[in-house]
Order: C-alpha cells, then structure tokens, then sequence
C-alpha cells in the first residue's frame, strides 16, 4: 500500500511539473528589457542593465501602416516580436498586424509555440482552425469580432470581400514561430522526395513537380 501512494504521489508530482514548465517561464523581476547585441545565449534573450533602460524600450511605432498586399498571396503581416520591441521579453507575448487585399489569404499554417487571438478592425474575414481529428470550426469576422486559435493548430484567414481588411493579432510567445503547410511541404530544403510527396497527396509526380515550383 505504501508502494503505491509512493508510485502515486511521483506520478502527480511528475505531471504537476509537467504543467508548470508546458509554457514560458514567469519572469523573476519587474521587467527583463532585450538585449539584442548581447553574446549569451539563453533560452530568449539576455537581459539589458535596467540602469539603462528607457521608456524607449517598452514603445513600438509602426503598426498605423498598412503593409504590402501586393503579392501573389494579397497578405502582409508586420510581426512585431522582441527583435523589433526589445520590452516584450520576457512577458510571452508577440503583436502582429495583417493586411488583406481583396480575396487576399492568409495561407493554412500553424504556430508551435502560441495561441493566437485576432481582432478584425475593418472589412469581413472567414477564418478558422483544423483539429487533430481534422474537424474544421469556422467563422465569418466582421468589424470588431475577435476569433481564437488554438496553439499550435492549423489555421487560415481569407477575405471574402471586396475591400481591404485589417486585423491585429495578440500571440502567447515572444517568439511563437509560423509552419505554412505549402510551403513546408513543397519548398522545403533539401527537397521532399517526390515519391513522398505523390503518395501523400495522391498526385502524379509532374503535378508535384508543378507545385513545387511555385515555392
């Protein structure tokens, strides 16, 4: 009996730390501003002397313009992450403006380190994410809407309308990292062997072979 509370008792301690250390840590201090030019290697970045810090610091300037939809996608996104916002160390969050020509896509891709919360400021949106059991949950956003995506789910953003849309997202990492299904698949470097990829997707190889020069 002693042996199993024993056996019991590090099987929850076990997941207890599991789930304390699932995320990015809580910082130890009031603030942990970047230090981009700093050798140290650390799992983030390293922390600048706090005697000179600035207001500066915690500012970022640049998410009232609109980005480029000029490209084959009609999309731009302006992440701004700690490399752009030194303040944001630290404190597991990324901001990200996106921009949406008409009928413009923000192609199936996933985040392995963070949720996402999006807001639509202008136009409509039809947004959604997979499951691991591929069941879609899908929604038209219109003007004010806000939409989650869970971490590292596969999700999209498409206009549906016939205007500009701009939308502003809140991520859960400093540094939450993007996989575009397409583009992992089919640009990746050294190449997907063909064959894996014909069989994968049901395609004959000069179909594959098409697609892959696309990316």
């Amino acid at each position: 009996m002693a042996f199993s509370h024993i056996v019991r008792f590090t099987f929850l301690l076990v997941l207890s730390a599991s789930l304390v250390f699932a995320s990015e840590p809580s910082p130890l201090q009031d603030f942990c501003v970047a230090d981009n030019t700093s050798p140290v290697f650390v799992n983030g970045v390293a922390c600048k002397n706090p005697n000179l810090v600035t207001a500066d610091d915690f500012t970022f300037s640049g998410l009232d313009k609109p980005g480029n939809t000029n490209n084959q996608q009609g999309f731009a996104a302006n992440l701004v992450t700690v490399d752009q916002f030194p303040g944001l160390n630290t404190f597991g969050v990324t901001v990200e403006r996106l921009d949406f020509a008409p009928k413009g896509l923000n192609s199936p891709h996933s985040h392995p380190r963070a949720s996402e919360v999006l807001t639509v400021i202008k136009g409509s949106l039809y947004v959604g994410f997979i499951t691991t059991d591929n069941k879609l949950f899908s929604k038209v956003m219109n003007k004010g809407d806000v939409f989650v995506f869970p971490i590292g789910l596969v999700h999209f953003q498409f206009n549906i309308g016939d205007c500009d849309v701009e939308a502003f997202s809140v991520l859960s990492s400093q540094d939450p990292g993007v996989v575009r299904i397409a583009n992992s698949l089919f640009g990746a470097n050294p190449a997907i062997s063909d064959d894996i990829l014909s069989k994968a997707f049901m395609l004959d190889k000069k179909t594959v072979d098409y697609i892959r020069s696309q990316f």
